[in-house]
C-alpha cells in the first residue's frame, strides 16, 4: 500500500503558492558582508528605530504572568484599544499581528474561486491569504505615480468577495482617497483597508466608521507606531457581528502574556508614542529632501514611516548590495515595476545621516563607472 505523499495529499488550491517575501535575518546578512553587528543599521522592515514606549518595556520585565493561559476573549486588551480609537470593545479583535486579522478574514469569508482584488506593488499577505483560501486574485496595477486607478478598481470589486488596501500603501507610501473608499463599500465586496502606517499620515483613520459598517474592516498594529513588531501584536476594528466571528474562529490563545501585556502599557503612553511617530515623520520629510538632493535619487512622496526611492543609477538589487557593504541594510523587492527602486525605512537622525552618506558615495562610484563605460550618464530617472 503506498505511504502517505504530503505534496500529492494537497488540496488543489494549495498546490502553487506565492512565495511571501519575507526580511532575511539580520544576523546572518551582517556575517554575510563581514559588517559588525554594532555598524548594522537595520532599516528593511519598516520598524520604530526608537522601539516601544518606557512603560511597554518596565512591563515587559514582569507584569505578566508567561506561566498563565490569557483571557481568550481578549477582554482588558479589547477595552483598551476601544478606548484609544473611540469604538466599543465589542467591534475589536486582536492578533498576532495584522497578518493575522487577513487570515481569518480570508478564511471565515472567502472560498475557492471567490474573487479577491488587490492593488500592486502592495503587501504581499493579502495575495498570500487569497492564494491559501484558493481565490482568484485580481489585480489591478497601480498607475506609474503609484496612484490607484479608481475606475477600474471599482469595477474589479463589483462581484469580488473581498478588496484589500493598505492607507497608506506599502510599499509606495500614499493614501487611499477618501472618496474611493465609499465607492468601493457599494460594490458589495468585504473592503479591508489596512492602517499600519496611519500614526505616520496626515490621513483619517477609518477606524470608528468599520465599527458600525459590516462592509468595512480596518486593520491597525502596535508593530510600527508602538514599537513592538518582535511581539506580533495586531488588530482588526469591524461591525460586531463581524467581530463575533473571529472571536469564534481564532485560535483562543493567539496573544502571549508578554504582547498582552506591552500593548496594555503601551496604551497607557500613547502622547509618548504620538511625538515620536510626529518625529519620524518630520525626519522622513527631511530625508526625501536630502536623498532627492544627490541627483540621482528620487523619493516618492509618503505618508509612511518609509520612502520608496527611484533610483537614475544602478538597479535595486546593486544600490541594496552596496548598501550592505557598508553594514545599512535595506528592502529590495523582485517585482519588475521596482527593480529600479529600494525602500528606506526611516531610522534616527544618526542613521539617516549615515544613509546619506553612503548613497553619496554610491552614487559617485555608478556615475564613475557609467562614465568609464562610456555608455552615457545613466538610465533615465526612475521618476
Amino acid at each position: 500500500m503506498p505511504r502517505f505523499d504530503a505534496r500529492e495529499a494537497l488540496r488543489l488550491s494549495m498546490r502553487e503558492l506565492p512565495v511571501y517575501e519575507a526580511l532575511e535575518d539580520p544576523v546572518a546578512i551582517a556575517a554575510q558582508y563581514g559588517v559588525p553587528a554594532e555598524r548594522v543599521v537595520k532599516l528593511d522592515g519598516n520598524e520604530n528605530p526608537y522601539g516601544p514606549s518606557p512603560r511597554a518595556i518596565e512591563a515587559l520585565r514582569g507584569d505578566y504572568a508567561p506561566h498563565r493561559y490569557v483571557d481568550p476573549t481578549q477582554a482588558r486588551l479589547r477595552e483598551a484599544i476601544a478606548g484609544r480609537l473611540g469604538v466599543g470593545a465589542e467591534s475589536v479583535v486582536a492578533g498576532a499581528g495584522s497578518d493575522e486579522i487577513i487570515d481569518l478574514l480570508s478564511r471565515l469569508f472567502v472560498s475557492e474561486g471567490d474573487r479577491v482584488v488587490v492593488a500592486t506593488p502592495t503587501f504581499g499577505m493579502y495575495a498570500f491569504d487569497a492564494s491559501l483560501s484558493g481565490a482568484d486574485l485580481v489585480d489591478v496595477p497601480r498607475a506609474a505615480d503609484w496612484s490607484l486607478d479608481a475606475e477600474s478598481l471599482i469595477e474589479a470589486a463589483h462581484g469580488a468577495k473581498a478588496v484589500f488596501l493598505p492607507s497608506p500603501n506599502n510599499p509606495t507610501g500614499n493614501a487611499v482617497p477618501a472618496g474611493l473608499v465609499d465607492r468601493l463599500l457599494a460594490s458589495g465586496a468585504l473592503v479591508v483597508i489596512d492602517e499600519a502606517y496611519i500614526e505616520f499620515s496626515h490621513a483619517e483613520s477609518l477606524a470608528g466608521r468599520a465599527a458600525s459598517d459590516a462592509s468595512l474592516v480596518v486593520l491597525r498594529t502596535f508593530s510600527k507606531w508602538g514599537g513592538l513588531a518582535g511581539l506580533r501584536l495586531g488588530y482588526g476594528v469591524m461591525a460586531p457581528g463581524t467581530a463575533d466571528l473571529l472571536l469564534r474562529a481564532k485560535q483562543p490563545y493567539n496573544v502571549s502574556a508578554a504582547a498582552e501585556a506591552a500593548a496594555l502599557a503601551t496604551l497607557q503612553d500613547t502622547e509618548a508614542l504620538d511625538e515620536r511617530a510626529c518625529r519620524i515623520a518630520g525626519d522622513r520629510d527631511r530625508l526625501a529632501e536630502r536623498l532627492e538632493a544627490l541627483g540621482w535619487v528620487y523619493p516618492w512622496p509618503s505618508e509612511a514611516n518609509f520612502l520608496l526611492c527611484g533610483l537614475a543609477l544602478g538597479t535595486g538589487l546593486e544600490v541594496r548590495d552596496e548598501l550592505r557593504r557598508r553594514g545599512i541594510f535595506v528592502r529590495y523587492f523582485t517585482a519588475p515595476r521596482l527593480a529600479d527602486h529600494v525602500r528606506i525605512s526611516i531610522g534616527t537622525p544618526e542613521q539617516n545621516d549615515r544613509v546619506v552618506e553612503a548613497m553619496r558615495g554610491i552614487g559617485e562610484a555608478l556615475a564613475s563607472a557609467v562614465a568609464g563605460s562610456g555608455s552615457g550618464s545613466g538610465k533615465e530617472a526612475a521618476k
